[in-house]
């Protein structure tokens, strides 16, 4: 299995309110209402070539906003590998400007983050499923590296980042094509023992995993069972002070653009 091998680097790389929606049949745990909140404290940094544009997505059946960022220092970002970002219930691809995503990423290259882009567009709050004819799934999966790869992007090195509900999707997509993704990483994942994410969780052998909960989130509990349910522990997995927004997530993205970044980037035998 290659991602075996970026496992092993992994393994030393980089040292609101919840309630219930139905989906495709199943009952899915998320935020109550759209809720952006506070952006996250951002870093001193400057943000790269960092584009929001209006594209159609056939997989949605409608106009959709697609977000991507490039670290500062690398141009228009052709050749670098790609991180896709599942936004959660209470945001939208509009929204990561204002949080300042572009401005973490070059912060982290900055830092020693091997550089990579960032790309990502609007699922709604579908939590990254097929209902009827609106694909937000599929849209990911072969829609936003299309327009990536247009862009120069180099997508055949793919990474997915996500919270809360896009945190479920996140994992949710790299179940449905194992092997796809060189690592995923998931803040706060919306997840319980006995949906989708536990029931497909054999899938993840091979793919690196990272996992950041805050000690005060409702959803603590479950992030650490499904921590102990993958079939090879979490290459992170880290519960700190903090609850379901930001003002926690902000402190561990850091973190996570080490791991992605590394993961991106990292071939052969460790």
């Amino acid at each position: 299995m290659p991602h075996a091998l970026t496992r092993r680097r992994l393994l030393v790389a980089g040292a609101g309110t919840v309630g219930a929606a139905v989906v495709g049949g199943l009952a899915v745990r998320q935020l109550s209402r759209p809720r952006p909140g506070p952006a996250p404290a951002q870093p001193d940094a400057p943000a790269g070539d960092e584009q929001l544009v209006r594209v159609h997505s056939a997989a949605r059946g409608r106009e959709v906003d697609l977000w991507t960022a490039v670290p500062e220092g690398y141009g228009d970002g052709s050749g670098l590998p790609v991180c896709l970002v599942l936004h959660g219930a209470s945001a939208t691809a509009r929204d990561f400007p204002r949080f300042g995503f572009a401005r973490f990423l070059t912060d982290a290259v900055r830092r020693g983050a091997p550089p990579f882009v960032l790309a990502g567009a609007t699922g709604d709050r579908l939590s990254w499923r097929r209902s009827g004819g609106d694909d937000p799934q599929r849209m990911i999966r072969e829609e936003v590296p299309a327009w990536c790869a247009q862009r120069g992007f180099d997508t055949g090195r793919l990474a997915v980042w996500g919270w809360s509900m896009g945190g479920f999707g996140a994992l949710l997509l790299a179940e449905a094509y194992p092997g796809w993704l060189r690592a995923v990483a998931a803040f706060s994942p919306a997840v319980r023992p006995g949906d989708a994410v536990f029931a497909g969780a054999e899938q993840l052998r091979g793919t690196p995993v990272g996992l950041w909960c805050g000690r005060q989130d409702s959803f603590l509990g479950d992030v650490r069972a499904l921590a102990e349910a993958l079939p090879e522990p979490p290459v992170r997995a880290e519960w700190a002070d903090g609850r379901h927004n930001f003002a926690y997530w902000g402190t561990v993205i850091p973190d996570a653009f080490a791991l992605l970044g590394a993961a991106l980037t990292t071939t052969g035998e460790a």
